[in-house]
């Protein structure tokens, strides 16, 4: 998996094309980012049912948004999480936040790694729910309660998500965490070790089984210490994918079923 982590670095080198295989529902637009020292692209998905209502929305935030939408944009193939929902007839807004390219390992973990540095996760979720949330929930008819707000990613994104669903419990009710690189900082799991107490949160965990080294161990460790800190079983979804690896066919085909059980209570 490491191997994977490391040549998945060369999405960085990735450029928008003029041309898109995004739905009519996503568009894009350009935000400053005062805390990352620079400006960022967000894609934004409207549901089908937006522009003839008045109703408010759930809203997902999403980590690598060029790899959700947009084969053009994507590294290694999109999630499709458009035509997902777009088939779902999906009553929720995601926004999709670009990966910083070079900077993307600073931005996606909270602590830092002895070989590949980073740990400016905080910087990167005050930047989601400081910067982005505040113009999403004005220019938008959303729910921002933290009921209906989301948070979702994989590899380093999973692990950004499941930081940010204990560490900023105020803004995120929820999160889906896919193949989250617990083993990227043991602090992880004492950051869990050393909560108080846990709150009110609902997680959705999905690893592959052939995604190699820790990635499994690691999960099953992180939802056993979930349990013994009293998170209710019944706020956790842990899955071990069979025949599955780490990469966006496996993250794209299990997010329907994340999005179903995350969501069902919003509506």
């Amino acid at each position: 998996m490491r191997l994977f982590f490391l040549g998945f670095i060369l999405l960085f080198l990735v450029q928008i094309h003029a041309q898109t295989t995004a739905s009519v529902q996503v568009s894009t637009f350009i935000i400053e980012a005062p805390q990352l020292k620079t400006s960022k692209r967000i894609w934004i998905y409207l549901p089908k049912s937006y522009k003839n209502s008045n109703k408010r929305y759930p809203v997902i935030y999403m980590h690598d948004a060029q790899n959700l939408f947009d084969i053009n944009t994507s590294y290694a193939g999109e999630w499709h999480i458009d035509e997902s929902l777009d088939e779902l007839n999906a009553e929720v807004i995601v926004v999709g936040i670009e990966h910083g390219n070079k900077k993307r390992i600073d931005e996606l973990t909270p602590f830092e790694h002895p070989d590949y540095k980073g740990g400016k996760g905080k910087d990167y979720l005050d930047f989601i729910v400081e910067t982005v949330k505040p113009h999403i929930d004005l220019a938008f008819r959303t729910l921002p309660d933290r009921k209906h707000t989301t948070i979702f990613g994989s590899s380093l994104g999973g692990l950004i998500s499941f930081y940010a669903l204990f560490e900023y419990n105020n803004t995120f009710g929820q999160a889906g965490v896919f193949s989250p690189s617990f083993w990227y900082s043991d602090k992880i799991f004492l950051m869990v070790e050393n909560l108080k107490t846990l709150p009110d949160v609902k997680i959705y965990l999905a690893t592959g089984a052939d995604e190699g080294e820790n990635m499994v161990p690691d999960q099953e460790k992180m939802v056993s210490l979930l349990l013994k800190k009293k998170l209710p079983s019944k706020n956790i979804k842990h899955y071990i994918v069979k025949n599955q690896k780490h990469n966006e066919s496996f993250w794209g085909k299990e997010f329907t079923k994340a999005y179903k059980w995350l969501l069902k209570d919003c509506y």
